[in-house]
């Protein structure tokens, strides 16, 4: 991994940024999204952070969190469901009501399930949703604020921040032993979901659409980061999740990233120079040692 130091290093020069970033952190009152929200909290000056998820009573708590670790800090619950697509659309809707600009989109929405294909009531599978589709709205939806950022004149350009961070797994297909081919004929897997395809198509897709993004942004950078092992509440939603969770943590402690860590190496990549946008170069690896990045049709993939 990148040696921890330099990354704490690198977040702790965050406060030489101009004060008032904006950021979104999807699936934000938990897990790695919380975690590197309040890494974003603790290391820059007067952010304004809008933390999206369903748990009214997480939220407090981050947001009390967030204001004993930085006063000026300046965090939003925003209550949604976001499997519906039309609720990914409201929340838009409303930041963008709000904010002018948005510095960062950080997405990590998302569950482990042993159910098959689980509809929602607008006809696509909840899993899908949040590794995908509710992912790329949000892109979709917030860019026009991405892209006042990405242009802010009054920020020098080498200060610019305009970042959309993606955490999943850009290569999940080939992780699982799988061909790494889409089946065209049925993309939503209405008829042929399993889980392994649906992560297979969750992966594909979203490098594919990223790249797209990209080629259309040049100054917006795109990150899809493969997080690693990181001790979170994602097994909450499986049968005996608790259970799992108690039993599985302790004996994978030692080959997992704790929390804590996870969040301030995600600020890393959803800050960082090294991980440019296209406009500044295509095809050259701008990693560093121990976190291998691939600039790659605009769109960084780590991991």
């Amino acid at each position: 991994m990148v040696n921890l130091q330099a990354i704490q290093a690198h977040n702790a020069a965050l406060k030489s940024l101009a004060p008032g970033l904006v950021a979104v952190f999807v699936g934000g009152t938990s897990g790695i999204s919380l975690s590197t929200a309040l890494a974003f909290a603790r290391h820059t000056l007067s952010p304004k952070i809008y933390l999206i998820g369903r748990n009214q009573s997480a939220a407090d708590t981050a947001i009390a969190s967030m204001k004993s670790i930085n006063s000026s800090a300046q965090p939003t619950f925003l209550q949604t469901d976001i499997s519906l697509l039309k609720n990914v659309d409201s929340v838009c809707a409303e930041i963008a009501a709000k904010e002018k600009k948005l510095n960062l989109l950080f997405m990590t929405p998302g569950y482990m399930t042993l159910k098959g294909r689980d509809e929602t009531a607008e006809g696509l599978d909840r899993k899908f949703v949040l590794h995908y589709y509710a992912r790329m709205r949000f892109i979709v939806n917030l860019l026009p604020l991405l892209t006042v950022a990405a242009q802010d004149p009054s920020v020098k350009a080498n200060a610019r921040l305009s970042r959309v961070v993606s955490v999943l797994d850009p290569h999940v297909s080939v992780r699982a032993g799988g061909s790494g081919k889409l089946n065209f004929s049925d993309l939503s897997l209405k008829h042929t979901f399993s889980l392994k395809n649906c992560g297979a198509h969750a992966s594909l897709m979203g490098d594919f659409f990223l790249e797209g993004m990209a080629q259309r942004h040049p100054h917006t950078s795109f990150v899809h980061a493969y997080p690693s092992g990181v001790a979170t509440g994602l097994m909450r939603e499986m049968p005996a999740g608790g259970v799992l969770a108690a039993v599985l943590t302790p004996l994978l402690s030692a080959f997992m990233v704790p929390i804590d860590e996870s969040g301030e190496r995600h600020l890393f990549a959803a800050t960082s120079e090294r991980f440019p946008p296209k406009a500044e170069g295509e095809g050259m690896e701008r990693g560093c040692r121990g976190w291998p990045a691939i600039v790659r049709r605009g769109v960084v993939v780590t991991g």
